[in-house]
């Protein structure tokens, strides 16, 4: 059976990002209203140098965008939040450790959305047992 594995494509990755942000709490979902969930294969140059990271396999994930904490009545149009899954950082992080792929794509969602909104550690591993029942 594994002869015939296949690493998930951009579209297949992108469907269980997608799946995985519909398991999360809700009022953590609300935290994002309109989110999009977009899957490539690397980060682009300009994101690597502006994250200061030595490699393209550095960063596994990237929100971009204003929480709803941040954001006011007064604000001019804005671009819609978007969480950025980079398909081959994270495809060589699952082949190097012993974790199912559903859950290393769930806490880049969770880590990218909380860290942004400055959760912290303790509360985004609540978030991720809630999205694990």
């Amino acid at each position: 059976m594994w002869i015939s594995a296949k690493a998930p494509s951009l579209t297949d990755m992108e469907t269980m990002a997608r799946e995985a942000f519909a398991r999360l709490p809700e009022n953590f979902r609300r935290l994002c209203a309109g989110l999009i969930i977009r899957v490539e294969d690397f980060p682009t140059d300009e994101v690597l140098d502006e994250m200061k990271a030595d490699s393209e396999y550095d960063l596994l994930g990237l929100f971009q965008g204003t929480g709803l904490p941040f954001q006011s009545q007064d604000d001019v149009a804005r671009l819609p939040n978007l969480i950025w899954l980079y398909r081959r950082p994270i495809i060589d992080y699952w082949a190097e450790h012993d974790e199912e792929l559903g859950h290393i794509i769930t806490h880049v969602l969770i880590h990218e959305i909380g860290h942004h909104f400055g959760l912290s550690d303790a509360e985004m591993e609540a978030i991720e047992a809630q999205a694990a029942d």
